[in-house]
């Protein structure tokens, strides 16, 4: 099969022949289609990411959808011909996505919705696993509350925003100024994070009380803004990059709580990694419902092209998620 390696972290993706994997116990042997690029594959890539655990040479590729070939020993969910997607390598010592064949966890995968193109499922499972695990399992957002996005227009936080939505939330999202059409278009309210203070907005959408859920998808200085725009007492922060030194005073003083997510656990640990197929099948309902739509760039990319995708993810010049054809 073909398959771009990284031989050296900062090196460059080679595309090369190698041998097929085959399927082991409790596996499924994918025939990729498309695989979703992610901001964690280029700093994988440049090894600034050491928390992914990888090991060179690897292949890439977090997110992946495709058509199951082979089922392994003891695999019983699937069969020859399903379509399937999921979060299923490209770290630790899983093989990624940057490659025509995968032989992947069966616990981590799920059917694709029925609703959405293949290239359109490899768009979402990081950034739906991410969003879940945040809103729903940690922060369990429900009807009538306000809940504020960080970042509503990157990957993370525009499945953010619809997961929310879908819960029934009233959903503000901070964003550039050239974002903000796009946060609008997905259902939330806008909030210019270059001309808005925290205290602004905070005042202006809550009255001064706070959110309720405050999701951060930036991490950074932005977790700390984060402390000081959740309500008092029942307030909830999240973040998938609470990474960093950060002052608790401004959380402890709200009497709020925070939880962090660490999306690749289950893949790195083995732990896990049935919740994350119930995720995505959580997710493919909510896609069916019409309540969840991923943004695709339309700039097309392939296996001979991974660089250029890679670099076009790197720029931040990207209309919605970059996605990699490799059938």
């Amino acid at each position: 099969m073909r398959a771009v390696l990284l031989k050296e972290f900062g090196g460059p993706l080679v595309l090369e022949e190698i041998e097929k994997p085959v399927p082991g116990g409790g596996q499924v042997l994918v025939r990729v289609t498309a695989s979703g690029v992610n901001p964690l594959d280029t700093k994988i890539r440049a090894g600034k990411a050491a928390h992914a655990r990888n090991h060179p040479p690897a292949i890439l590729g977090l997110d992946l959808a495709g058509v199951v070939a082979e089922v392994g020993p003891g695999v019983t969910a699937f069969t020859p011909g399903d379509e399937v997607y999921g979060l299923t390598g490209g770290v630790g010592d899983l093989q990624g996505s940057l490659a025509e064949y995968a032989a992947v966890d069966a616990r981590l995968l799920a059917r694709k919705p029925g609703s959405l193109s293949l290239r359109e499922a490899a768009a979402l499972p990081l950034a739906v696993i991410t969003a879940w695990e945040g809103l729903v399992d940690r922060a369990r957002v429900t009807v009538g509350q306000k809940v504020l996005v960080h970042g509503g227009a990157g990957g993370v936080g525009q499945v953010a925003i619809q997961i929310a939505r879908a819960r029934g939330a009233e959903v503000f999202a901070t964003g550039s100024t050239r974002s903000l059409a796009a946060i609008a278009g997905i259902g939330a309210t806008p909030i210019d994070y270059t001309t808005r203070a925290v205290e602004d907005y905070v005042a202006e959408h809550t009255g001064g009380e706070g959110f309720d859920v405050v999701f951060d998808t930036i991490g950074g200085a932005n977790l700390d803004l984060s402390f000081t725009a959740v309500r008092t007492y029942t307030g909830h922060v999240v973040s998938a990059l609470g990474w960093g030194t950060h002052s608790l005073a401004p959380l402890s003083f709200r009497g709020a709580s925070y939880s962090g997510v660490f999306t690749l656990l289950p893949m790195l640990t083995g732990q896990g990694r049935e919740h994350h197929g119930e995720i995505l099948r959580e997710a493919g309902a909510l896609a069916d419902a019409g309540a969840l739509k991923p943004l695709l760039d339309p700039r097309p990319f392939t296996l001979a092209t991974v660089a250029d995708a890679h670099a076009a993810v790197e720029s931040g010049t990207s209309t919605g998620k970059i996605v990699i054809d490799v059938e």
